[in-house]
């Protein structure tokens, strides 16, 4: 897909969560700010439990419980609330932009990020549902399979532990594991004004059957989204384990590094298609996929091509168009 260039003010998000874009671009539409437009345009998908990868009742940990992540930047004072590890608050990219708003942190995460969230309002629920409780119960009833653990004992191919750590034994560099794109699925959301302001947001309930504690990328300020209003923003999606990996190397944190680049004259689909490959180098196998867009109104996307995923879809709404429209685009 080549970059598209529309009239400002946009709004553009991963997947096909039309609900989400629709509740964004109506908050641009009334006047409210692009931060107001991605927290809205999040909080749908975790009202909406998107994909079940989003919000309440998706998700379950070893444990049988969901927990959530989220963060929310503004681009143009590069502030950033995120939280991670969220128990008993279905309002996760509120809780977020409550930490940027009302303390001098950046990140707060498990039960302390709770009790924050609900002294600052946010209502005590749960998280777990019978759809989780029935995918919790039929992983175990599988020997709890897949799940994310290595060199330890018993062998975590076939059994639910409780595991020890073993001698570690050479093993391939990046071995395949089974591919299930629903279980890595985050909202990730940029806005950009009339005026050129940019915010982005992000939230999920993280990877299905993930042991307890596990943050991905979708929490994490310039892994998870980025946002420069200076520049534009842009929004990853899909195994946040290996997508927040690239920092050490260079500036390639994958949402950083698409803003940068953009920052330096690229297009928005090609500043997505670099950070994507820089991935893809290492990681070959890995599931993901990336929005960008720029101030100048300019859009794209891409996304790693695996036999299980060709394409990856994600919704803009544009002062052209003046509603959601979807977006294909093919995998490198």
């Amino acid at each position: 897909m080549h970059t598209a260039y529309t009239a400002l003010p946009l709004v553009i998000n991963t997947w096909h969560f039309e609900n989400a874009a629709n509740a964004a671009w109506s908050t641009l539409q009334r006047g409210g700010s692009v931060l107001d437009a991605v927290e809205t345009g999040c909080a749908q998908c975790e009202v909406d439990q998107c994909d079940g990868s989003v919000g309440f009742g998706g998700s379950p940990d070893e444990r049988g419980e969901t927990t959530l992540d989220a963060m929310i930047m503004n681009g143009d004072t590069m502030e950033v609330g995120a939280v991670a590890n969220l128990h008993r608050v279905k309002n996760a990219v509120g809780v977020a932009r409550a930490v940027m708003e009302y303390t001098e942190h950046t990140f707060l995460v498990g039960e302390s990020a709770t009790i924050f969230a609900q002294n600052m309002g946010f209502m005590s629920e749960e998280l777990s549902t019978n759809k989780s409780i029935t995918i919790f119960s039929q992983w175990l009833q599988k020997n709890c399979q897949p799940n994310y653990r290595k060199n330890v004992f018993p062998d975590p191919s076939g059994s639910c532990g409780p595991y020890k750590p073993k001698a570690k034994l050479w093993r391939p560099k990046n071995p395949k594991k089974a591919f299930d794109p629903s279980s890595h699925d985050t909202i990730g959301m940029v806005a950009i004004g009339k005026n050129r302001q940019v915010a982005a947001a992000t939230s999920t309930n993280g990877a299905t059957h993930k042991i307890p504690g596990r943050v991905g990328d979708s929490p994490v300020a310039g892994a998870g989204a980025y946002a420069d209003s200076t520049v534009g923003g842009a929004a990853g999606t899909g195994d946040g384990d290996i997508m927040m990996r690239f920092l050490p190397r260079l500036v390639s944190l994958e949402s950083f590094l698409a803003v940068e680049l953009m920052r330096n004259g690229a297009q928005p689909t090609v500043a997505c298609e670099t950070a994507i490959s820089r991935i893809k180098k290492h990681y070959p196998d890995f599931f993901g996929a990336m929005i960008c867009a720029n101030t100048t109104g300019g859009y794209g996307a891409a996304c790693n091509k695996l036999p299980e995923f060709s394409q990856f879809s994600f919704m803009v709404a544009n002062a052209q168009t003046n509603q959601s429209q979807v977006h294909k685009v093919d995998c490198i």
